[in-house]
């Protein structure tokens, strides 16, 4: 992707991320949470994934 059209794709992110928090501050909030609840259940899982590789490793030994 060259630099020009990154920077432009980087630019109507900000844009419509400002568009929504200055048009609908509750729904942008919720969009938040709802983004940050995905990446925190991905990190749990991810956590427990390896902590159960882990724990049947350890009970083979």
């Amino acid at each position: 992707m060259s630099p020009r059209l990154r920077l432009i794709i980087i630019w109507l992110v900000v844009i419509a991320v400002l568009s929504m928090i200055i048009t609908d501050p509750h729904r942008a909030s919720d969009t938040v949470i709802a983004v940050w609840n995905m990446i925190w259940d991905a990190v749990v899982n991810i956590a427990t994934f390896f902590e159960q590789v882990f724990t049947g490793i350890l009970e083979g030994f």
